[in-house]
Formats: C-alpha cells, sequence, structure tokens
C-alpha cells in the first residue's frame, strides 16, 4: 500500500538556527511555498525527491502532530558523498558528533553512520551503504 515517504514535519524552536544547520551544515535547500487552508507561506529543506516542512513551535499548521514538540525526531539520511568527507565537513564546521563511525542496519542493508544533533536537539544520524 506505502510506497515511499514524501515529506515529513519538523517542529523547531530555533527558527534560524535551524534553517542554518539543514542548509549550510547538512546542505539542503530551503524552498519557501504556499499551501495549507486557508494558504499560508511555508519553509521546507529540499533534499533527493523528499522534503522535511518546517513548524516554529507555538505557529504551528493546521492539521499537525497532536504533540508537535522540537527535539522528538530520530532521523538517518544516506549521504550523497563518502561518509569520511562527511566527517571532515562536520569537522571543519564544528559540529560535533556523538556516536561513530558505527555499523548500523538501514532500511536495504549494512550502513556505516555518524550521529549528530541539531539545534533542537533532534538526533540526526548521517549513514553510507555499506556494499
Amino acid at each position: 500500500m506505502i510506497d515511499h515517504l514524501d515529506h515529513l514535519v519538523l517542529t523547531t524552536a530555533h527558527e534560524a538556527d535551524c534553517i542554518r544547520f539543514y542548509t549550510e551544515v547538512l546542505g539542503m535547500t530551503l524552498e519557501r511555498f504556499v499551501g495549507g487552508t486557508p494558504p499560508v507561506a511555508r519553509q521546507a529543506f529540499k533534499f533527493g525527491a523528499q522534503k522535511i516542512n518546517l513548524h516554529v513551535k507555538g505557529r504551528e499548521f493546521e492539521p499537525k502532530a497532536h504533540t508537535p514538540v522540537p527535539g522528538a525526531l530520530d532521523l538517518c539520511f544516506i549521504a550523497s558523498v563518502p561518509l569520511d568527507e562527511v566527517i571532515r565537513r562536520l569537522g571543519a564546521l564544528q559540529v560535533p558528533i556523538v556516536e561513530g563511525p558505527v555499523m548500523r542496519t538501514g532500511a536495504t542493508g549494512k550502513i556505516r553512520s555518524v550521529y549528530l544533533r541539531d539545534p533542537d536537539l533532534n538526533l540526526i544520524e548521517i549513514s553510507e551503504p555499506v556494499v
């Protein structure tokens, strides 16, 4: 019945820091669009064929999760570059790695991962497939 994930929603308490992290650190593109009922200005982070819609705590869009809170997400992204390059980039940007590199099991097989935190303390896993 389900084919793939189109988007998810991230609730932030630190809008500017969140935008900087997902665009400058993770390399996603900030998209501004009008959506919803009634139509309102929105923001999202685009990467590949997916996106993360952004809600700001206290200014969420309807409908929304029952209890939208910053810091409740645990996300895993597959990198478009080798993990060692990701590690070097994080070091250059002074973004601390919480754990890794470590071996894990992803949706399609073994992955090698590092873990870090975004400005809202969501757990972010960045991985590369192990072939």
